[in-house]
């Protein structure tokens, strides 16, 4: 259950880092980037049973 609530939360927090807003277009796709690999790790270790 925690497992799960912590995939949707950092899916949520990945498409809030897409740069949208004209203050943010400047940041490029680092933060968007940077939750996507914590998402695509979290999404590894669930297909490799380590967690």
């Amino acid at each position: 259950m925690l497992l799960n609530l912590i995939i949707i939360l950092l899916f949520l927090m990945l498409i809030g880092a897409i740069p949208a807003w004209p203050h943010s277009k400047a940041w490029g796709y680092y933060p968007s980037g940077g939750l996507g690999l914590v998402l695509l790790i979290l999404v590894l270790l669930l297909l490799g049973g380590r967690i």
